[in-house]
């Protein structure tokens, strides 16, 4: 039997939705009694839960963390599961409720690594200093788009870049050419605490937000900002490229004064969306729809003739496009066809190593 106060719960992030699969998710468990909580935290072995009041700590079931290895993902914080408290105090997960939405990446293997659940806005955070990368921004967007949640672009370290108007206008106008008309960018100084109040539209009551960003962008600051008190650990970046240190280590969640729910996380060291084709051409919208103008079906928008994408798109985001293009390809691939692959790419680069001895006329 499940056992939930939605109205504590909300204080969480609980929906009416979610709750309705959380009972779904009970059915035919009369025997045991299950308390609906959500994940804070995830350790190795163990995993944080909160109950709308507090915390505590539980273990997954064996037969639970197979099911989820299995199906090529873990627990991630922001899942909602079901948990059972034994006599002795102990709490196991029992089943993990399907989230509303999962962001999850891709490692250079293909490996799956999940890294939030049921988040409603995805604020992408990027320094206006040498942070400034819109290459990945487009990556953080395709994570978002692709896992479900809202995205919001949020350029920090606005007292920095005022230094620089011409700097700060071009980056601006930059961000303007390669963002979809209906991504929202807010320009923030993270550490002034009136910036909080530019998130309320996004901070309601019941919703979750997770910051996505580089270290050094400024995510833990604008926790600490969003949430009024400095609970999480920040560091100095390094004077030539702006990087952090990875202060943040792990991904948490936090309750914010207003009702809502913010995740901070650390910067991603491999930043693969998990994506296919179809869905990596629908976060390009621009080259997907443009792709229809062009003069062949099947172009690849490389050289050929009358491409109306390489003549409509960024030729910047156009190439990030093709990079991500070939990734998700990669990540198709049988393990079989992954080994014929390096076979094909050894024996190119060995011809090509006996082409330029025989050129240099070493033979």
């Amino acid at each position: 039997m499940l056992h939930f106060d939605i109205e504590r719960l909300q204080r969480v992030g609980l929906t009416p939705a979610l709750a309705e699969r959380a009972l779904l998710c009970a059915e035919g468990r009369d025997a045991i009694s299950l308390d609906l909580l959500r994940v804070t935290v995830v350790h190795r072995e163990t995993v944080q839960l909160h109950d709308g009041l507090a915390e505590c700590t539980a273990r997954p079931l064996p037969r639970l963390a197979r099911q989820l290895l299995d199906s090529g993902t873990t627990l991630a914080v922001g899942d909602w599961v079901l948990a059972a408290r034994e006599a002795s105090g102990a709490r196991w997960v029992h089943e993990r409720v399907p989230p509303s939405s999962h962001i999850a990446r891709r490692d250079g293997d293909g490996s799956r690594h999940p890294v939030v659940s049921n988040v409603d806005w995805a604020l992408l955070v990027m320094g206006l200093d040498d942070d400034f990368n819109l290459r990945r921004l487009e990556r953080y967007l395709t994570l978002a788009y692709v896992g479900g949640a809202a995205p919001l672009v949020v350029l920090t370290k606005a007292d920095i870049a005022a230094a620089d108007p011409a700097l700060l206008d071009e980056r601006l106008a930059s961000l303007s050419r390669r963002l979809p008309n209906a991504v929202e960018t807010l320009v923030v100084d993270a550490t002034e605490p009136a910036t909080s109040a530019r998130f309320a539209h996004v901070a309601r009551e019941g919703q979750t937000l997770v910051l996505l960003g580089s270290s050094g962008a400024g995510k833990s600051t604008l926790t600490n900002t969003l949430l009024g008190a400095a609970v999480q650990d920040t560091g100095a970046v390094r004077e030539h490229d702006s990087r952090g240190m990875h202060t943040t280590t792990a991904r948490s969640l936090h309750l914010l004064p207003g009702g809502a729910c913010v995740i901070d996380t650390p910067g991603l060291r491999t930043l693969r969306p998990d994506i296919d084709e179809a869905t990596l051409a629908a976060s390009f919208g621009d080259v997907e729809s443009l792709a229809a103008r062009c003069r062949f079906r099947d172009c690849t928008h490389g050289g050929e003739p009358g491409c109306a994408v390489k003549e409509g798109v960024d030729p910047d985001r156009l190439r990030n496009f093709q990079k991500l293009l070939r990734e998700t390809r990669r990540d198709t691939l049988t393990w079989v066809e992954r080994r014929q692959q390096l076979s094909a790419w050894k024996s190119r680069g060995k011809e090509t190593r006996v082409r330029m001895k025989m050129k240099r006329g070493e033979g």
